[in-house]
């Protein structure tokens, strides 16, 4: 035998070794299992680490992958319950759960899933009225995961969540919401500049009433100041002629007189008291009166 024939056999059997190394020794990743099948029948699910397999056609083995993954789900058309179009797209995340399901009780689950995806979304969007579609797109979300889940769940597969990405209403439906949005504004501008107004008026109205209580206040305090005042001259005026003698008196009548008798008048009242008075004052005239005889 010669020697290219010698390497060609040795190539060969090299080929074989690794081909068969290939199918009996598997490393199975932490993130996938085996789903082995021995002669057709289903015989368990292996992994993760090494895993020995006979070759075909004794063992066959079929790879799934337990990580989450995202389903995009294109632009879909639904009528809502009030009879609107409405185009809307979504996303739905799902992993497998268990293995053996999803290759044993469906050809392709992918494909079913998103199959049943489109119908699910148009009978719950045709059981909800348009301004719901837009306004409580969390809720929608959360009645998709659950009606995906409850189908998939036979399949091995759970659905995790499902996000609605876009809703497009129609043309003439999205002016008239964007009418009924600037409406909307302007009537809460509106609100906002009377409530304004409103209290302008009212902190207004209060410096007004706090303005008239300092003044009457004020008012208040001068007269009472006045008639302390007043009080205190009278008391004044009363000390001093308690201290006044009967001649301060009399002689404060006499200026009076006086006064009097240089007005034009032609007649005159004399109070009785003024009599009175007068003793003293005639008494002082006879003292003054007869000290220059006593001193003659």
């Amino acid at each position: 035998m010669e020697f290219t024939d010698q390497l060609v056999i040795f190539a060969f059997l090299a080929a074989a070794a690794i081909f068969v190394l290939r199918t009996v020794v598997h490393i199975v990743p932490e993130y996938q299992r085996l789903v082995v099948l021995a002669f057709g029948r289903y015989q368990g699910t292996k992994g993760p680490g090494l895993v020995l397999l006979f070759p075909p056609p004794i063992q066959a083995s079929i790879t799934v992958d337990l990580r989450e993954f995202v389903m995009e789900i294109p632009e879909q058309t639904s009528i809502t319950k009030d009879n609107a179009p409405i185009s809307i797209d979504f996303l739905i995340y799902q992993k497998v759960i268990e293995a053996s399901d999803s290759v044993l009780k469906i050809q392709n689950f992918r494909t079913a899933v998103q199959g049943i995806a489109t119908t699910t979304l148009r009978a719950v969007i045709g059981d909800i009225p348009l301004d719901d579609v837009l306004a409580k797109r969390e809720q929608i979300n959360e009645v998709l995961r659950v009606k995906l889940d409850d189908i998939t769940q036979r399949w091995g597969v759970k659905v995790t969540t499902v996000e609605i990405r876009e809703i497009t209403p129609p043309r003439d439906i999205q002016d008239a919401m964007n009418r009924q949005m600037s409406a909307e504004r302007n009537r809460r501008a509106a609100i906002l500049e009377a409530e304004g107004k409103k209290q302008a008026a009212i902190l207004v109205a209060e410096g007004d009433k706090q303005s008239n209580i300092l003044q009457a206040e004020g008012a208040r305090q001068a007269q009472i100041l006045r008639a302390e005042g007043f009080g205190l001259a009278l008391d004044k005026i009363n000390e001093a002629a308690g201290h006044a003698d009967v001649r301060t008196m009399a002689l404060q009548y006499l200026e009076t007189l006086n006064r009097l008798g240089a007005s034009p008048a032609t007649k005159f009242v004399i109070p009785s008291e003024f009599t009175s008075l007068l003793a003293p004052l005639v008494g002082m005239m006879r003292e003054a009166g007869e000290r220059p005889r006593g001193g003659g």
